[in-house]
């Protein structure tokens, strides 16, 4: 190389980077400029964002509606079984699995069978109802035969009395052993017996496994049945926060979003008694028409409310911005629109606020990056 080009080199390539970064200083002030012209702030409380931009992308905003304050702060709970729709099916005799049809999740109506057992009791019970029979229709003969004595005077009362007796005596034999035989709900044989459900509904529960040994005295069901159409809520209730409490109060359940749309009951039952190891008091709801996602042991927030409260607009607290002592929300005006609006609360909760002046129901509201907005409306001031 020509060590006297050297010089003019270098000069050129300094020349070519110092265009560089010049090049890269205007683009870098223009994407500025171009960034805050995507935000205008056209009054003090106001911003305006042109449609795609991408700050909108970093807000949530949703429309608000209006709900009755609860009258303490929700308490958490879990849906369950509702007991009068539900069941626990023991065996009414003892046997051992042989075949099980029903599983978890299946929906049954009432009459089907849910497993096949072999119980020689079963087959006892047919039997003592075959010999009730026979005895019972052999001593109504003899009976009849008194009677027809007694009127020839072949016999005396005493012998016919004791006849009737006898035949009496085999009816209510017959009527025991035909009402045992009606109470096990089966058909079968051979020592078969046929485990059936008692009521319709969905399979919730299966504690039975083939081969399984199962008595009338177990501790725990073979299977549980309940209606789904029919849930409860139970949550355990400090004793101070009891006595805001009653049967027939109505509820709202607000749940993750797992739970769609507004869920909603009445307190059926507050309990008398505090339990001795959580020191809390069980109170029990009925959930009005659950929705298809509700499922036993989920847990939920009941909000107990208050007849006599007057309506308020429900708000997530992270709409508010707070200013001092004021509090603040954004609402969309118009698309693009975004106004800086001051709220007076009636009750606040560890989630939601009730807003009684400042907004109507169907508001579009700032729910999420309403502190970004507030903060880029200071820095313009």
């Amino acid at each position: 190389m020509n060590l006297k080009l050297f010089p003019y080199l270098s000069a050129g390539i300094a020349a070519a980077l110092l265009a560089v970064y010049i090049a890269h200083l205007q683009q870098a002030q223009a994407d500025e400029n171009a960034a805050a012209a995507e935000t205008t702030r056209i009054a003090p409380d106001q911003l305006r964002y042109p449609p795609g931009s991408p700050q909108l992308a970093y807000l949530n905003i949703e429309a608000v509606k209006s709900l009755t304050p609860p009258v303490m702060e929700p308490l958490p709970a879990r849906i369950t079984f509702d007991e009068d729709h539900t069941v626990r099916v023991f065996s009414p005799v003892a046997g051992r699995t042989q075949d099980i049809v029903a599983q978890p999740g299946q929906t049954v109506h009432a009459g089907d069978v849910l497993a096949w057992l072999f119980a020689p009791d079963y087959d006892t019970a047919v039997a003592d109802l075959h010999k009730a029979q026979a005895d019972h229709d052999s001593k109504q003969s003899a009976f009849t035969r008194a009677q027809r004595l007694h009127e020839a005077g072949v016999i005396a009362t005493r012998d016919l009395e004791a006849a009737q007796a006898d035949a009496r005596g085999a009816q209510a034999e017959l009527e025991r052993a035909t009402a045992r035989l009606r109470g096990l709900n089966s058909v079968g044989r051979d020592g078969r017996f046929a485990l059936r459900a008692p009521i319709g509904g969905v399979i919730a529960e299966r504690h039975l496994n083939p081969g399984q040994e199962l008595r009338p005295d177990a501790n725990d069901p073979a299977f549980v049945i309940t209606d789904t159409a029919h849930l409860d809520v139970v949550a355990d209730v400090s004793e101070s926060d009891v006595k805001k409490l009653r049967a027939g109060q109505a509820i709202r359940i607000e749940s993750s979003d797992a739970l769609e749309g507004d869920l909603s009951g009445k307190i059926s039952t507050v309990g008398v008694a505090m339990d001795s190891n959580t020191r809390r008091i069980p109170v029990r709801a009925h959930l009005a028409h659950p929705p298809v996602g509700a499922r036993p042991e989920m847990f939920v927030r009941m909000a107990p409310l208050d007849d006599a409260s007057q309506a308020a607009v429900a708000i997530p607290n992270t709409a508010v911005v707070t200013t001092g002592q004021q509090s603040f929300v954004f609402v969309e005006r118009s698309p693009g629109l975004l106004v800086k609006t001051q709220v007076t609360f009636a009750m606040r909760g560890r989630d939601l606020s009730y807003v009684s002046q400042g907004l109507t129901p169907g508001a579009r509201v700032v729910t999420k990056g309403a502190i970004l907005l507030d903060a880029e409306l200071a820095s313009d001031n």
